[in-house]
């Protein structure tokens, strides 16, 4: 799995040589010279193999939805060598089927991109970012190939930015599943690197560079990474790339990659919210162990054609949260006081979902592929493997630390799977891989942990498991502003209307379930409700602009109130030195012993 590291060890001229019982490279050139209509042109050059082949365009990548790239593709030609037309017969949504192809084929199509973002592919005049999975087609009997992509036609002033190693007047990669794990900026980005704790780390940011800090950003950067190198005892690269857009507006999101991540965050979020940016970069940061190389054997092997289905993104993605918190916490970027007010929100709005006493964990992994529908999102329907699994990531480290009287924590589960699933090359057994490891390093039996809160859906007692470290979660009943429905994000982020309160001023007001949200107080909705309503009370005016199958229009109604439960974790009210002490420890990620520490 460690691929990279190992392949930048070879000298460019040593790699490319092939044995001669191996096939050449599958070679892919993008042109970029239609940047104005966002058309990318791409010639995929095959050497000679059998006369029937297939290509196909994955169906999904990066998101856990089928997007069904194909969708873009404007047209397929295909040649031999000197220039005779092929014939090519699409045979389903994504494949393409040649015919006398024995010889050698060219392969020439043409593909739509201009879709931002970190799980995007766009060519624009003013940059290209590609998921490579989303415009490259591949070969279906040579996947496994060795490959070579270059670009052309882009204006003189643009430079190449990925993690793939340079190869000729392009880049190379052992596969295609390798050549796709790497993101590619082509722009006038401004770059800055340095070096931190053995590893090599490039930061390539494509915006305004008077609209950031690049030094500042460069220092939240070296403390994060030495804090996650230092925590795991492991550098699993020699280079890493942060991929930076900071857009006018975008809802913050990022992807990660074996040796980069690619990062969207607003300008906005970006100066107001630093920690935003800190919280961003640490969880996809982490994941180059969890999940990139700490890997479930349900992910494994990619089927680009149809989702493919796990029952552990709550430890995939919800674990990598809290390991993300723990490694701000030891950098300085995280306080006590804030760290446990996130937690008591998490907690909060798992418990506002009712979903949370009949959808499981792993339930919620598993329905990952249906988060693109409205009606899913509903509290009543689904619950966020998120947020549940970073809950369970925070109450197995307290388990595993009560178990062994702190002498072990998440950090020896995350090492744990580390060297014996990731540095032997091989994929843990979903959920039963992660209740072996903490079992391994707690020394104790967890099945009852796994069944009741991984499985099942039993109600969590908190209490029980934040005593241990001198906390209790305090419950108060408090008024708040109350719109009178529910809106949810699509991945498009689109702001819709999933649920409308019967009776309620909103339903009066002709809301309906289905109304795109478009401004919000005269405000464009670019973000969920609750980021434009933080300062709303109750008797308030809200205004919206919504837009349907009839138009648009716009609706006013005063807000409601509604009894909220406000949870606050807060200190036991006798609270002993030894619960002081676990605190500490478990807020740095370290073991309890005195005078043991590891950072």
């Amino acid at each position: 799995m460690i691929w990279f590291a190992a392949l930048v060890a070879i000298p460019a001229k040593a790699q490319n040589s092939q044995p001669s019982s191996q096939p050449a490279a599958v070679r892919y050139i993008v042109s970029l010279a239609n940047r104005l209509e966002h058309l990318v042109g791409v010639r995929i050059l095959l050497g000679p193999g059998a006369s029937e082949r297939d290509l196909q365009l994955p169906a999904w990548n990066a998101l856990y939805q089928v997007r069904d790239f194909s969708q873009y593709v404007n047209w397929v030609r295909a040649t031999t060598g000197d220039g005779q037309p092929l014939p090519v017969r699409k045979i389903d949504k994504m494949t393409w089927h040649l015919g006398g192809a024995a010889q050698g084929v060219e392969i020439d199509y043409e593909i739509f991109a201009d879709q931002s973002g970190p799980f995007g592919a766009q060519l624009n005049p003013q940059h290209a970012f590609f998921n490579l999975a989303e415009i490259l087609m591949y070969p279906v009997d040579r996947r496994n190939s060795p490959v070579e992509v270059s670009f052309t036609n882009l204006p003189s002033e643009w430079h190449i930015a990925t993690a793939l190693p340079p190869s000729g007047d392009g880049f190379a990669a052992p596969d295609y599943d390798r050549m796709v794990d790497a993101p590619v900026e082509i722009s006038t980005f401004q770059e800055s690197d340095f070096d931190e704790a053995g590893g090599h780390y490039r930061v390539i940011i494509d915006c305004d560079p008077s609209a950031y800090d690049m030094p500042k950003i460069v220092t939240v950067l070296r403390r994060l990474v030495s804090s996650a190198t230092v925590w795991m005892e492991d550098r699993p690269f020699q280079t890493y790339l942060f991929f930076y857009h900071f857009p006018p507006a975008a809802p913050g999101n990022g992807m990660e990659h074996a040796n980069g991540t690619a990062i969207d965050l607003s300008l906005e979020t970006l100066a107001n919210n630093p920690q935003a940016f800190a919280g961003l970069t640490a969880h996809e940061f982490f994941h180059l162990w969890n999940v990139k190389r700490i890997r479930p054997q349900s992910l494994e092997p990619v089927d680009y054609t149809k989702e493919n289905y796990t029952r552990t993104l709550w430890f995939s993605e919800g674990a990598t949260t809290t390991a993300a918190n723990i490694i701000l916490l030891r950098a300085g970027l995280l306080d006590e006081t804030r760290y446990l007010k996130g937690l008591a929100a998490d907690i909060s709005e798992l418990e506002r979902r009712p979903a949370h006493l009949t959808q499981s964990v792993e339930e919620s992994s598993l329905d990952a592929w249906l988060e693109k529908y409205d009606y899913y999102r509903l509290p009543t329907r689904s619950i966020s493997y998120y947020n549940k699994g970073n809950l369970l990531g925070v109450l197995l480290d307290l388990q595993v630390r009560e178990a062994t009287d702190g002498t072990a924590s998440i950090r020896d589960v995350f090492q744990w799977m580390n060297e014996n699933y990731a540095r032997k090359g091989q994929f843990f057994p979903d959920t039963e891989g992660v209740r072996r490891a903490a079992e391994a390093v707690s020394h104790s039996d967890l099945g009852w942990f796994f069944q009741k809160y991984v499985a099942g859906t039993g109600e969590i007692p908190w209490d029980n498991f934040f005593k241990t470290v001198g906390l209790r979660l305090a419950r108060r009943a408090i008024s708040v502003a109350d719109p009178g429905f529910v809106a949810t994000r699509n991945f498009d982020a689109t702001l819709v209307v999933s649920a409308v309160t019967p009776g309620s001023a909103a339903e009066a007001a002709g809301l309906s379930v289905g109304d795109s949200i478009l401004e919000i107080n005269g405000q464009k909705a670019d973000r969920g409700f609750a980021g434009h309503s933080a300062e709303v009370r109750p008797g308030d005016m809200l205004r919206l602009r919504v837009r349907n199958s009839a138009g648009q229009r716009e609706l006013r109604w005063k807000m409601g109130s509604r009894q909220e439960i406000e949870l606050e974790l807060t200190d036991l009210d006798k609270i002993t030195a030894e619960q002081k002490a676990r605190r500490m420890a478990w807020l740095k990620g370290e073991p309890q012993a005195v005078g043991a520490t590891r950072l």
